[in-house]
Order: structure tokens, then C-alpha cells, then sequence
């Protein structure tokens, strides 16, 4: 008998149990759409934090207070970085274009009679460059308004909408804790970034930060939460964080390890794609168990229709059927039975992503990598656990399984 005969013979016999090979094939169809659909949603995740990291600019530094060390055993952080810091940078070192910083404080924000918590940001007028915001309405604060400690205020989209509905707010009086603030801008909506939500967020000047809403809390100046410099390009990210280190250390009159961190954008995407690598890794493993769950069905289906096929078996080889030519037929029957559900899984699979992709923030990430590996996985399956009862049905003397009938 020749590869196609077994082929045609093997279908038909499929085709005569519909039902069983139908749940024969569910275990595959679960185990692949699992590992593809796992596996598109871990790099889905993957591409939507780089992106949103890529939106900050690839030249964008942050200095944050205290070292790793501090951060690991404490949540609050030393006050180390003060608004002379940054003005120090600002013009002393070469590689940096622009410098901001923030001081960042959870207040309640009134307007009439509507009450609302939110992060109120202090901050200066090279906010809008570092971290590229337009202004939708109104002006945003100027250095006059720094140095006089004015007490105006710039709304995040989403805040305005909240307090104001439609109305436009630029001119109106909103109260911050004790102090009385006019909206002198509204920005443009740009969206939620890291789980920082500026859109919902007020800026005032630092300064009248300091003065009016949190105090002056360091003994070394006035007190920021971190600072964020723009390099002048790509190629002076990491000269900037050398000069940058060597200024602070010099200011704050260091010896031993720093009390400042300076993270980039590039070691935020290696923090990144190491730990998303790592999860979609754990979820194509716990799906890859299906795939395993799914070949021992189909050991065990065939390993029944060996059983209720035993006179069929001996009649054929009562006729002439080589042990070849039985042990060809079960094992294309495996493999038609696993191919079939892994392009079936496969099916699935890309509709769960593309289902999730349009959903969720997550972008649809279909790797043609992970569907070939199920497939072929699938595939491999259906042979390894098919050769057994395909042994066994080839094994079975022809005169026993025709009594046995």
C-alpha cells in the first residue's frame, strides 16, 4: 500500500467518527490557540510599555533622589535633589539642552462646589519642552510668574472636562488646599504614560509649590521629586549622564556611592524586555501544557480505536497488510488529527489577539515564529503519541484479532 492510499484510508476512517475525532482534536485546538495567543499578548504588552517609553524622547534623562539601594529598602526617598540642582545642569553641562524638574504633592482641588483629589504638579516653563505638551487653551506659566510666586495654575485635559464640563475654564478661580489659584491654560490631552496621568493632573510654578502648598522640606534648598533633562541628541545620552554625575557629586559633596539614580531611556526598555521576555515565557509554558494534555488524547482515542478496530486490523493483514502499512495508517491518522487541530488552534489563537489587540491599549502582536513552532509542536505531538498505539495495532496477530471479533 502506498502513502496515498493510507492517506485516503486514514481520512475515511476519520470522516466515519466525526464526533471523536472532533474531541480528539479539541485537547490540540486549546493547547495551540493557548501558546499563540499567550505568546502575541506578552509581546503585545511588550510593544505597548516600549512605546509608551519611546514617547518620553530617547533623549530624556531622569534624576531621581537616593540611590538603588535606598530605593529597594524605602519608599520615601531622601530629599537630595533641590531646584539648584537643575539650574546647575541647566548650565553647566554642555551635553544637555533643556532641564526641568517636578515636585509632585496630592491635593484637593474646589471649584464651586465640586470636590476632587488629584496630583498636583509643581514645575517651570521648560515643562512643556522636556515632556512635550502643547497648550489647548490660555498661556502656560512663564518665568515672571516663577519668580513672583504667582499663584496660576495649568489644568490637564481630563481635570478641565471634570471641573468644567464644556465651559471654558482659563480666568476662573480654583482653591488648592488653603490658597486661591486662577487657570491661566488648559493642555492639550496626551494620555495616561507609565501610569502617570497628566491629563488629570494641575501644573503650578514650583516655586509657589513650595511656598504655598508643601513647604520647604529639605535643609538644602528647594526640595524636587526628581529632575528630567533633555540630551541635545541620541549620541550625548550617555556623555550627559557622565557630566551630570560628576556635577552632582561635586554640589553634594559626595565621597562614596551617590545619593542620586539617573535612569534612561534605554535601561528602562532593558528593565522592560527583560521582564515581559520573562512573562511571556511563563504563559507560552503554562499554554505549551495543553499542547501536552492534548497529544496524551490522542494516545489515549487511538489507543481505543485499536481496540474496536481489532477485527478490521486482522482482516487486513488476514489479506496481505504489512505491520508497515498498519503501523502508516494509525500513525497518519495521529498526524492528520494533530495537524487539523493545530490549524484550527491557529484560527483561534490570531482571533484572541486580534480580539484583545482591539479591546485593550495592546497592540495585536501575531508571531509568525510562535505560530509555526505550535504548529510544528502540534504536529510532532500527534506523531510521538500516536506511535504507540500505532505499534500496538501493527503488533496484533492477524488469527487472534479475527477470534477476538
Amino acid at each position: 500500500m502506498n502513502l496515498l492510499e493510507s492517506v485516503q484510508m486514514a481520512g475515511k476512517t476519520l470522516l466515519s467518527n466525526k464526533l471523536r475525532s472532533a474531541l480528539t482534536m479539541l485537547g490540540i485546538v486549546i493547547g495551540n490557540a493557548s501558546v499563540i495567543a499567550m505568546i502575541g499578548i506578552g509581546e503585545g504588552g511588550q510593544k505597548y510599555v516600549s512605546k509608551q517609553l519611546q514617547s518620553l524622547g530617547p533623549n530624556i534623562l531622569f534624576i531621581i533622589p537616593g540611590n538603588q539601594e535606598t530605593q529597594r529598602i524605602s519608599n520615601d526617598l531622601p530629599k537630595t535633589l533641590v531646584l539648584k540642582d537643575a539650574e546647575a545642569i541647566a548650565t553647566q553641562v554642555p551635553t544637555v539642552a533643556t532641564v526641568t524638574v517636578e515636585l509632585n504633592n496630592r491635593q484637593v482641588v474646589t471649584y464651586s462646589n465640586r470636590n476632587t483629589n488629584v496630583n498636583i504638579v509643581g514645575t517651570d516653563p521648560s515643562f512643556l519642552i522636556v515632556r512635550d505638551f502643547e497648550v489647548a487653551k490660555g498661556r502656560f506659566f512663564t518665568d515672571i510668574d516663577m519668580k513672583r510666586s504667582n499663584q496660576v495654575l495649568v489644568l490637564g485635559a481630563k481635570l478641565a472636562e471634570r471641573l468644567f464640563g464644556t465651559s471654558n475654564p482659563v480666568g476662573q478661580q480654583l482653591r488648592v488646599k488653603s490658597a486661591s489659584f486662577q487657570v491661566i491654560g488648559v493642555l492639550e490631552a496626551k494620555g495616561s504614560n507609565l501610569g502617570v496621568d497628566y491629563d488629570d493632573a494641575a501644573m503650578i510654578p514650583v516655586i509657589t509649590m513650595a511656598n504655598r502648598i508643601v513647604g520647604r522640606t529639605s535643609p538644602y534648598g528647594l526640595e524636587v521629586t526628581y529632575i528630567v533633562a533633555s540630551a541635545k541628541n541620541a549620541e550625548s545620552v550617555d556623555a550627559a549622564v557622565f557630566q551630570i554625575t560628576n556635577l552632582l557629586r561635586q554640589r553634594h559633596q559626595l565621597i562614596d556611592e551617590d545619593d542620586f539614580t539617573i535612569r534612561t531611556q534605554k535601561d528602562a526598555l532593558k528593565t522592560v524586555g527583560q521582564i515581559t521576555g520573562a512573562l511571556t515565557i511563563m504563559l507560552a509554558a503554562i499554554a505549551g501544557i495543553s499542547l501536552f494534555v492534548g497529544g496524551i488524547g490522542i494516545m489515549n482515542i487511538m489507543l481505543v480505536s485499536v481496540t474496536e478496530r481489532t477485527q478490521e486490523i486482522g482482516l487486513r493483514k488476514a489479506i496481505g497488510a504489512t505491520e508497515q502499512d498498519i503501523l502508516l495508517q494509525f500513525i497518519i491518522e495521529s498526524v492528520i488529527v494533530s495537524a487539523i487541530g493545530g490549524l484550527v488552534g491557529t484560527a483561534v489563537g490570531v482571533g484572541g489577539i486580534i480580539l484583545v489587540a482591539s479591546l485593550t491599549p495592546l497592540e495585536a502582536a501575531i508571531s509568525p515564529m510562535a505560530i509555526a513552532t505550535a504548529v510544528g509542536v502540534s504536529g510532532g505531538i500527534g506523531l510521538f503519541f500516536g506511535v504507540v498505539p500505532a505499534r500496538r495495532a501493527a503488533k496484533l496477530d492477524p488469527i487472534v484479532a479475527l477470534r477476538s471479533a
